[in-house]
């Protein structure tokens, strides 16, 4: 379930607690947990509703229940509208994870042991190596224009440095990525591959 910043950062300051969607069947369960610009949200209940009411809409970051009816319609016309309670719970643990740069050998060692995995896995070949060491010699550069350097789509290149972000190794800025201090330490100790400093 995706959330725009402004609803994101009204849930983690408890601002927005509720938003409106329409589907065919839930797209979230009661439980369920995603990341978004503010951290993690947590879904608190699920439920098809008649009518919404301006408090509801005021909950779910809207003016009024006028202007949020129209915006369903937009995407939704005819289909059932789904309330979803939502809470915050917690950082986005790949923040804290990016921040800490003191690896050990052993995690060292299990860093490059999901790394090899990620290669062994892709369909087009080893790219982990390849692809820290583009963003490492060339921060805050556009997706397209590594993707392009690496002979790669942009759209699987993005999904590649994703898996790299889980890893806390990277982070993302409004313009390209960089590699986090836990990437960076973790390229100084490596012994995979070669990069060069």
């Amino acid at each position: 379930m995706l959330l725009p910043p402004k609803v994101a950062h009204g849930v983690a300051d408890g601002s927005v607690t509720l938003a409106f969607r329409r589907w065919r069947r839930p797209d979230v369960r009661v439980g369920s947990q995603f990341r978004t610009v503010a951290g993690v949200v947590r879904v608190d209940g699920v439920e098809v509703v008649e009518q919404v009411t301006d408090d509801d809409a005021r909950r779910a970051g809207w003016p009024d229940a006028a202007r949020l009816l129209r915006q369903l319609d937009k995407v939704g016309e005819g289909l059932p509208t789904y309330r979803v309670a939502l809470s915050w719970a917690g950082p986005d643990p790949r923040v804290a994870l990016r921040e800490d740069a003191d690896l050990s050998d052993a995690d060292v060692a299990a860093i490059d042991a999901r790394l090899e995995r990620l290669d062994r896995a892709s369909s087009h070949g080893p790219w982990t190596t390849a692809t820290l060491d583009v963003i490492r010699r060339r921060p805050h550069t556009r997706a397209p224009d590594l993707a392009a350097e690496l002979g790669r789509e942009r759209d699987p290149f993005k999904i590649d440095v994703r898996k790299l972000k889980n890893l806390g190794l990277t982070q993302s800025f409004d313009v390209g990525y960089d590699l986090s201090p836990r990437g960076r330490a973790y390229l100084e100790r490596t012994t995979r591959g070669s990069h060069p400093a």
